[in-house]
């Protein structure tokens, strides 16, 4: 069968660019697929190495083709999370080896089936999550983490939905239990995250959800959450100020002196859930001193105080769920449930905008800076502006590192970090 996929490649490049009102790519233009010889090959976004923005480039690199179990996709959008900064920096535990392609969930269209898939035709509109390698033109994936898009659906919200709104379902409902008359506290109720939760309390009765986000977001999501706080503001006294028993369940994706604040507003048998730890990322590169103090004020968590308290501390990653501990079948459950309030016009994923593949570094920045307000998106099809194409597509083999360059210098100085 993976013969037979890899033979109506070809075709069904041509129905895809056809579909993006293109015609079929000859090598060395800007789209699709290109052969050198009898290979063939894709454009990927690659990580040369740890560290800053100039580590990323994008390169060409074989085309994988499926093997037994898995889809060939050809991807239209692929999602950037915060994940993916903390993933260049090397800023997780385990990081795999450089070089890399970054990226964890896309949309596309399936270009051929591997054996024993079942399921699935060639053609079809799909999302999917992917052990990195997401951030290319073509991706191969286990079945098991490949979904069908609805026909109103477009690759760009198709690809802003499955981490988004899986892993708000699954703290809300599964580790929280979320219930009518509860009330949550998220914090950057203005990412993609946020918004995703925002979205599913407003399915149920009477929830009160209080939120933290940057000030200049506040016009823009102030009708998405019942009170909304500055994220530098002290708002657990501004949370206490409205409920004084507290909130019932406290999403937190930033850590350091969060945790405490959160556990400390919590109300008998409220339920705790870190699933993030954006404030170790304070510039380009990992700084262990960042590190080491955000962890410093982490409030060290007694077990008797939690049962005299009737509080619960949680932690969830939705990547560890499906590729370290073998729960797909749970995911595709809830991504079940999750397209339904999708066709049902309950949630809609918030696409901030879209970048090309060429232009990461400028969304990487966007995302580093808190200015999106829903997700980014990496556009595979859309041009590049010339001087973003300059600064991050590099000729050279993928596996080599990169030194600095002067334009990437130039490059820091028109895109400064918020320190």
């Amino acid at each position: 069968m993976a013969k037979e996929g890899v033979e109506k490649a070809e075709e069904t490049e041509q129905m895809i660019e056809k579909e993006a009102g293109k015609e079929p790519a000859e090598g060395g233009g800007g789209g699709g697929s290109h052969r050198l010889g009898d290979a063939q090959e894709m454009r990927a976004v690659v990580l040369a190495g740890f560290g800053g923005l100039n580590k990323l480039r994008v390169t060409r690199k074989a085309m994988p083709e499926p093997q037994d179990g898995e889809l060939k996709i050809r991807v239209k959008a692929c999602g950037l999370n915060f994940i993916d900064l903390m993933v260049r920096q090397g800023n997780i535990d385990n990081p795999p080896k450089t070089p890399l392609v970054p990226g964890f969930e896309c949309s596309g269209i399936v270009e051929a089936l591997g054996d024993s898939v079942k399921g699935f035709e060639i053609g079809d509109r799909v999302m999917a999550f992917v052990n990195y390698n997401a951030w290319a033109e073509v991706v191969c994936t286990p079945v098991e983490f490949v979904y069908k898009i609805p026909d109103d659906m477009s690759f760009s919200e198709a690809a802003a939905f499955p981490m988004n709104f899986v892993t708000a379902y699954m703290m809300l409902f599964e580790v929280a239990n979320l219930r009518e008359g509860m009330s949550v506290l998220v914090h950057s109720a203005g990412g993609g995250v946020g918004q995703a939760v925002a979205q599913l309390c407003s399915t149920i009765p009477n929830v009160t959800v209080f939120g933290t986000a940057s000030t200049f977001k506040h016009e823009a999501i102030k009708d998405s959450v019942t009170h909304l706080f500055d994220r530098n503001a002290d708002y657990v006294q501004e949370v206490k100020r409205i409920s004084a028993e507290g909130v019932d369940i406290v999403l937190d994706c930033l850590c350091g002196d969060n945790t405490g604040k959160g556990l400390s507003l919590l109300k008998p048998l409220g339920t705790y859930i870190l699933y993030g730890s954006s404030n170790m990322v304070t510039g380009e590169t990992k700084s262990f001193f960042s590190f080491a103090k955000s962890w410093w004020q982490v409030e060290k968590v007694n077990p008797i105080k939690l049962y005299e308290e009737n509080k619960v501390i949680a932690g969830f990653s939705l990547l560890n769920l499906l590729f370290k501990q073998g729960r797909a079948g749970l995911i595709q459950r809830v991504v079940d449930k999750l397209i339904g309030l999708y066709t049902q016009k309950k949630i809609k994923p918030v696409v901030d905008s879209l970048w090309a593949l060429e232009e990461v570094k400028e969304a990487m920045q966007r995302i580093h800076d808190r200015g999106n307000i829903g997700k980014l998106i990496l556009d595979v099809e859309k041009t590049p502006t010339p001087l973003m194409a300059n600064d991050s597509t590099e000729t050279s083999e993928a596996g080599e590192e990169e030194e600095d360059h002067e334009g990437d210098s130039e490059n820091k100085e028109r895109m400064p970090f918020i320190q």
